[in-house]
């Protein structure tokens, strides 16, 4: 019984020896007959890092590397303590040269202004003096003072358009302003003035201190086919032929 046991035991084992051996053999076969190969997944280094800590200073990144729009991000800028005063500095001095450049426009324009319109009278002699001539008042309201008193600013006063002071006047400014002296109040405007007073029919019938005017220019009949006028800013204040500064027709008004 004993001896039994014992071979069915060497006959067990001898059957399970053969089995692993037939399973082996095939894959040694296998592993002879077809070549297998194998690649590293990441490239060789060299040279091992030594410092793994250190920030790295270069990448190389693929031209078409999508970044999910974080290359086009516009990032604010901002500026270091010096050059934001700097800055401050800069503007500051702008703002004081600035400031300066317009204190002395205006206190030309003041000495300028002040110039032309500064005027000493005279109790004495009862003239007015202005920077550049002086004005004997008109001494009575007749035509012939009137007259003499406008003669007094020829070649004296530029022309200015739109001006109506001794300062400069136009054609019209300039009559209106001899008027005045005289206690007459007219408009400044030529054509207005056309209208103004008592008409007179003709050159023929009129007498100095009338007013020749139209719609484009306006003066003071003086006599003799003439008039004080401010004619233009090449000629400023001067006489005229009736003929030479008015054109076309005209009309003639007669104020005193």
């Amino acid at each position: 019984m004993k001896i039994t046991r014992k071979s069915i035991a060497i006959i067990v084992a001898t059957a399970a020896a053969s089995s692993m051996l037939s399973f082996a053999a095939p894959v040694a076969g296998a592993a002879t007959n077809t070549a297998v190969t194998s690649s590293r997944s990441f490239p060789k280094v060299n040279a091992p890092r030594k410092n793994l800590l250190a920030e790295s200073t270069s990448t190389d990144v693929e031209k078409n590397s999508n970044w999910g729009g974080l290359g086009s991000m516009s990032v604010p800028k901002t500026k270091s303590t010096a050059e934001k005063d700097a800055a401050a500095k800069a503007k500051q001095e702008e703002q004081a040269r600035v400031a300066a450049a317009a204190a002395a426009q205006q206190a030309e324009a003041a000495s300028r202004s002040s110039a032309r319109t500064s005027t000493s009278t005279s109790t004495n002699t009862s003239t007015t003096t202005t920077e550049q001539f002086t004005v004997t008042p008109p001494n009575a309201k007749t035509a012939a003072a009137l007259v003499s008193y406008a003669n007094q600013f020829i070649g004296q006063v530029p022309y200015i358009y739109g001006g109506s002071t001794t300062s400069g006047w136009d054609c019209s400014g300039f009559v209106m302003y001899v008027y005045a002296q005289f206690g007459i109040s007219l408009p400044h405007s030529s054509g207005a003035q056309a209208s103004a007073g008592t008409a007179v029919a003709s050159l023929a019938e009129a007498q100095p201190g009338d007013i020749i005017a139209n719609s484009a220019h306006a003066g003071i009949y003086i006599g003799n086919n003439m008039v004080v006028n401010a004619l233009n800013p090449s000629k400023g204040t001067t006489t005229t032929a009736v003929s030479v500064a008015f054109t076309g027709s005209y009309s003639i008004r007669r104020l005193l």
